[in-house]
């Protein structure tokens, strides 16, 4: 039987998380040369690299990451042991893994994350934001509980994984307030010619967009594309141009970035998914987060039941 060597993992997880070797060498008190051997021994058990070289800067490889993410976890159970063993409380948060689509609205996703952080039982939420591609195969790994989405897997993807709708909703479109005075004219032809912030092309959002424009024939000047939906918004508010985000969290966007509606676009329907390899959810922050999106934050659809 294989056994891991907890002496080599240690010495890695230090290292990950001071960033470089000589810091862990301060806090370990070793010396240089016996903390790099210990983790070519550990490269060496496990059959791949941990770092890799940027500069003079060492950079964990995605296969560093997801043992950085075991060793985090491991040490975290050693910690909590020593705490029970000494009284403490034995009692530990639920926790709660969640893969993000980059494409989706940060505001968004508070909305969609906020119901687990507000049970009763405490929740450590973490948060791995990535290309949904990527995020369907670390599902198949099992190191996320959950994939949130704007588009469902599809058939011919190899993993197995179930599409459960959060909700849909419409788009709405946001300027700041000198903008939106310039904006004359009955919605949507005051957006002609108006300046405009879009999503990147490979985006849902964007290729929704395109369409809509086409066919009422409205023609705004695109200056600038986006593929972080707040960099967007930050632009937005400094009133370089108009920008769209979803009709659900309207109220928040305008709060946070000082920005007014111009217009809503029903025909154009975004549509949210939390991804799993599993039929039906048993995570209990999961089933929260899908029973809040379907009766509170999607309320025009008819909610559907939380499979329990």
């Amino acid at each position: 039987m294989e056994w891991l060597n907890y002496h080599h993992l240690l010495y890695f997880w230090v290292v990950a998380k001071e960033g470089s070797i000589v810091k862990a060498c301060d806090q370990l008190r070793l010396a240089q040369p016996t903390v790099s051997a210990q983790i070519r021994a550990l490269e060496d058990s496990l059959g791949e690299k941990l770092f890799s070289r940027a500069g003079r800067s060492l950079v964990l490889t995605e296969f560093g990451r997801m043992v950085f993410g075991y060793a985090d976890e491991i040490f975290g159970l050693g910690r909590e042991l020593l705490e029970v063993s000494k009284g403490g409380s034995p009692e530990r948060p639920l926790r709660l893994v969640v893969g993000i689509s980059d494409s989706l609205p940060k505001s968004l996703v508070h909305s969609l994350l906020t119901p687990a952080l507000e049970m009763k039982e405490p929740v450590h939420l973490i948060c791995h934001e990535d290309h949904p591609e990527r995020l369907l195969a670390a599902l198949a790994t099992m190191d996320l509980d959950v994939a949130l989405t704007d588009a469902p897997s599809m058939p011919a993807v190899r993993v197995k994984t179930y599409n459960h709708l959060l909700g849909s909703c419409g788009v709405s479109l946001f300027a700041a307030p000198a903008l939106a005075r310039k904006m004359r004219g009955k919605f949507p032809q005051s957006l002609n010619g108006m300046p405009f912030l879009v999503p990147l092309e490979s985006s849902t959002l964007r290729r929704s967009l395109d369409q809509w424009f086409e066919s009422t024939g409205i023609r705004p000047r695109l200056v600038g594309e986006f593929q972080d939906s707040a960099l967007a918004k930050a632009f937005g508010q400094a009133g370089i141009g108009v920008f769209a985000a979803p009709t659900a969290v309207e109220q928040s966007v305008k709060k946070n970035y000082g920005v007014v509606a111009v217009g809503r676009i029903d025909t154009v329907l975004e549509h949210y998914y939390a991804i799993s390899v599993e039929r039906k959810f048993k995570h209990p922050a999961v089933l929260a987060i899908l029973q809040s999106a379907r009766e509170e934050l999607f309320p025009t659809r008819k909610p559907a039941p939380v499979a329990v």
